[in-house]
């Protein structure tokens, strides 16, 4: 089984910070919409959302990852891991 893990994001270096969620709002198949964003400004979204406690840093065990999560996602996942 996996586990999901919160990353206290506070805690990291910053340009670990950064360098985590420039790779995560680039990955293949994260979606936006239909505008084009700049990368800047979507990791200064998802910055914003993890400052406002809206999304978590997490870690997957299984995969051995560290993404991003909405605050709902990460408890969807609590109540039906795997």
């Amino acid at each position: 089984m996996d586990e999901v893990v919160i990353v206290p994001w506070q805690e990291l270096a910053a340009d670990t910070l950064d360098n985590l969620l420039q790779e995560f709002v680039t990955r293949d198949g994260t979606d936006y919409g239909e505008q084009e964003i700049s990368t800047a400004t979507k990791v200064e979204q998802v910055r914003r959302q993890l400052t406002k406690g809206q999304s978590l840093l997490v870690f997957d065990s299984a995969t051995e990852t560290v993404t991003v999560m909405t605050r709902e996602q990460f408890d969807q996942h609590q109540r039906h891991p795997g």
